[in-house]
């Protein structure tokens, strides 16, 4: 009997051990932690609270409680949990936050892009005006020194082309080889500006009656012009010098001059540079803008 109530005991004592170092704990965990000591500086984490103070007091068991109940550990793992809560949520908060300032640079460096595209395309188009504008004042000022050019020789007239006519003694009517000789001469000059047509007439005789000779070859060869070629008559200078002696080459002063047997008329055609200035322009227009 005694054997049975020393081993009942015991048991109880066994039991009863558990749920007194359980309290132990408890009272111990629930008890304040100690503030920290004066002059030393408090580390804060990444949610701004202290960081977790491990349990320093073991208790009967040590740091876990074999037979320590469910309740038990879920209040000792609840401040880690929310802790663990709280930096997910920091975490996704901070994720947010740069995938906003990364898409709001992102939009910043396209509109910069987009704005250096436009820039570089107006100094593009500004060059090439630039580029226009100094074509046109180089057409311009070629045109302007072209200009002051045939002003300046404006009533200067260079003979080009000299065609003879020749008339038997007592004729003045042109022959077939005369009119010939007066198309060559006459054709070209269709539509064309800054001409004269210089005619002097030559006749064998003296006096009055070589001039008046002369003065009618001459005017066949003006009448010819006139109505076959529609040569303005303001173009065109006449004049009879009878049995003057018939002028030589330019610069060949030593051949002695001759006088004619018969009728002959030497027609000069002379220009300046209105012509010239004309085909400058034609040339201006039709160059792209």
């Amino acid at each position: 009997m005694i054997n049975r109530t020393l081993i009942g005991l015991f048991l109880s004592a066994v039991l009863a051990m558990p749920v007194f170092a359980q309290d132990n704990s408890q009272s111990s965990s629930s008890q304040p932690q100690a503030a920290p000591a004066t002059g030393t500086t408090a580390t804060t984490t990444a949610t701004g609270k202290e960081p977790l103070q491990p349990e320093t007091r073991e208790g009967f068991w040590g740091r876990m409680n074999p037979f320590a109940r469910k309740k038990y550990i879920q209040r000792q793992t609840q401040p880690i949990r929310d802790r663990i809560n709280e930096l997910d949520e920091l975490t996704a908060a901070n994720t947010k936050q740069i995938k906003d300032v990364d898409a709001r640079a992102q939009q910043g460096i396209q509109l910069a892009s987009a704005k250096a595209t436009e820039a570089d395309q107006h100094a593009v188009e500004a060059g090439n005006k630039a580029q226009a504008a100094q074509s046109t004042a180089d057409q311009a000022q070629t045109r302007l020194n072209t200009v002051q050019q045939v002003v300046t020789n404006i009533d200067q007239y260079q003979p080009t082309t000299q065609t003879e006519i020749l008339f038997k003694p007592g004729q003045t009517v042109l022959s077939k080889n005369a009119k010939a000789a007066l198309d060559d001469m006459a054709t070209p000059l269709k539509n064309q500006r800054g001409y004269v047509v210089e005619v002097q007439g030559f006749a064998s005789g003296h006096g009055q009656a070589a001039i008046a000779t002369s003065q009618k070859v001459a005017e066949s060869v003006v009448r010819y012009l006139v109505l076959n070629h529609d040569i303005p008559v303001y173009r065109i200078y006449l004049v009879g010098m009878g049995n003057a002696p018939l002028p030589t080459a330019a610069g060949d002063e030593s051949q002695p001059k001759k006088r004619i047997n018969g009728g002959r008329v030497e027609v000069s055609l002379l220009k300046n540079n209105l012509e010239q200035l004309a085909s400058t322009d034609a040339t201006s227009s039709q160059q792209p803008k």
